[in-house]
C-alpha cells in the first residue's frame, strides 16, 4: 500500500511539472498558486480517511499561530466565519454586549460589517486615510463615545493600519482591538505581524488571498478564556475542557447526571469547522507565504516604478517606513482633477485582458444592505468618498509573468498616450 501511495504522489508531481502555472491569457486580480505539494497533502488526508476536522487542522492552527505570534489559532471555514466567531466569543466572554458600538472603516468588505449586525452590535463607520487605505486614527478618536466597546481594524489589501496610534487610542479609552487581517497574511510593522497587535484577530484563506485553503479562515488570540470559548462555539457549543483521567459519562451538574461529556453543550454555537483537506493546503501554503509575499512586493515595486510618471493623475501606494505591505492587490486611485474617469481607465485595462476590481464596497454605508440598519455614520468621510468613486486595484500575485507585468504597464502607457494630458 505504501508503494501505491508513493506512486500516486509521484504521478501528481509529474502532472504539475507538465501543466505549468496560470495558463490563462487574462491577467486576473488573483490566482491560486499551488502545486503537487498541496495536492499530495490533501490526498494524504483522503487516503487516511480524515475528511473533516482532525490532526492537520490542529497542525495548521499551531504553525499559523507561531507564524503570526499568538498563542492560539482556531481554524474555521471562512474569513467571514472567523469574524462571526470572534465577535460571538467577545460577547460570550463579557467583553461586548448586544447594542454596543464598534468602530469600523467605511471603505472595506461586507464580511467586516455583516457579522457585527448578525451578533446585535452597532457598526459606526469612520473615514480612512489614503496612505494606508485603513482606519484613520483621528477619525477613530473622534468617533468614540461611552457606547464604544470595540475598535475593529482592517488591514486593507495587505497594508498594515497605523497600529501604534490606534493602540494608543485603545489604551487611553480601554477599548479592545479586533484586527481583520483577511487580506494581510504576513504583513508587519517593524517585524511584528499584523494579527498579533489586538486582543483577537481574524484571517481568511479564500482562493484569491495571499495563501489559500480554497475556503477557510482562522481566529488568533493569546487569551486562553477566549480560546476556550472559540473552540466551543466553532463546534456546536460543545464542552471542550474535558476533565482528565475521567471515565466516560462523568459529566454532572444540577440538571445532568453522569452524562456523556461529548454531548454536553456549554455555549450557543455554530458548525464552522475547517476540514483536514483544507488545512492540508494551508500547511503547505504557509511554507511558501513569505516567498509569495516577496514576489508580490517586487511586482508592486515594478508597477510603481513604471507608473510614477503619471502621479499627476494617479495616487500610487506609499508604504510607511517600517511597514511590510503584503500586497493582496495593487491599488490605484485616480486623482479627482484628472481628465479621465475610473470607468474609462478600467474599461481600457479590461479590454486588454487586465482584470480590475473596485476598492471592495467603496463606502459600505451607501450599500443597499446597510441603508436601513442600525449602522451609524457620524462624520463626513471625504477619503472614503474618493475610494468609492476613484479607486480600483489590479493583480500582483506570484503567477504574473515578466511578460504580463510589462503588458500591464505598457497598457497604462497606451491609455495615457491616447488622452489629452
Amino acid at each position: 500500500m505504501e508503494d501505491l501511495r508513493r506512486e500516486i504522489f509521484e504521478k501528481v508531481e509529474e502532472y504539475f511539472k507538465k501543466r505549468g502555472n496560470n495558463p490563462s491569457k487574462k491577467i486576473g486580480v488573483a490566482y491560486p498558486c499551488f502545486d503537487h505539494r498541496e495536492v499530495n497533502q490533501a490526498l494524504d488526508s483522503l487516503l487516511d480517511v480524515w475528511i473533516s476536522q482532525g490532526p492537520k487542522v490542529r497542525q495548521f492552527e499551531k504553525e499559523y499561530a507561531e507564524y503570526i505570534g499568538t498563542k492560539f489559532g482556531i481554524g474555521c471555514n471562512s474569513g467571514s466565519s472567523a469574524n462571526l466567531l470572534a465577535l460571538t466569543a467577545l460577547i460570550q466572554s463579557g467583553h461586548l454586549n448586544p447594542g454596543d458600538e464598534v468602530i469600523v472603516p467605511a471603505a472595506t468588505f461586507t464580511t467586516v460589517i455583516s457579522p457585527l449586525l448578525q451578533t446585535g452590535l452597532v457598526p459606526v463607520f469612520v473615514d480612512i486615510e489614503t496612505q494606508t487605505y485603513n482606519n484613520c486614527p483621528d477619525a477613530i478618536e473622534n468617533a468614540i463615545t461611552e457606547k464604544t466597546k470595540l475598535i475593529m481594524v482592517v488591514h486593507s489589501l495587505g497594508c498594515p493600519s497605523k497600529m501604534d496610534e490606534i493602540i494608543a487610542i485603545s489604551e487611553k479609552h480601554q477599548i479592545p482591538i479586533l484586527e481583520d487581517c483577511c487580506e494581510a497574511h504576513g504583513a508587519s510593522i517593524n517585524g511584528k505581524k499584523v494579527g498579533s497587535f489586538g486582543l483577537i484577530s481574524t484571517f481568511s484563506f479564500f482562493v484569491a488571498h495571499n495563501m489559500t485553503t480554497g475556503e477557510g479562515g482562522m481566529v488568533m488570540t493569546s487569551d486562553e478564556k477566549l480560546y476556550d470559548i472559540l473552540r466551543s462555539i466553532r463546534e456546536f457549543g460543545r464542552l471542550m475542557k474535558y476533565e482528565k483521567n475521567q471515565p466516560r459519562f462523568y459529566y454532572k451538574d444540577e440538571c445532568l447526571k453522569e452524562y456523556d461529556e461529548r454531548y454536553v453543550f456549554t455555549n450557543i454555537g455554530y458548525n464552522l469547522r475547517m476540514t483536514d483537506i483544507a488545512a492540508s493546503l494551508g500547511i503547505e501554503q504557509l511554507k511558501k507565504l513569505d516567498d509569495f509575499n516577496m514576489l508580490r512586493g517586487e511586482i508592486a515595486e515594478f508597477y510603481t516604478r513604471k507608473l510614477c510618471d503619471y502621479e499627476k493623475y494617479l495616487l500610487l501606494p506609499n508604504i510607511p517606513a517600517g511597514y511590510f505591505h503584503s500586497f493582496y492587490g495593487y491599488p490605484v486611485i485616480i486623482r479627482p482633477d484628472s481628465p479621465f474617469t475610473r470607468k474609462e481607465l478600467v474599461n481600457f485595462l479590461e479590454k486588454h485582458d487586465i482584470e480590475t476590481r473596485a476598492f471592495m464596497g467603496g463606502d459600505l454605508s451607501l450599500q443597499p444592505a446597510y441603508r436601513n440598519t442600525p449602522c451609524k455614520t457620524p462624520f463626513v468621510m471625504p477619503n472614503t468618498k474618493l475610494m468609492l468613486n476613484n479607486a480600483f486595484f489590479i493583480g500582483c500575485h506570484p503567477s504574473i509573468s515578466s511578460e504580463q507585468k510589462k503588458h500591464i504597464t505598457n497598457t497604462f502607457d497606451e491609455f495615457f498616450s491616447k488622452i489629452k494630458i
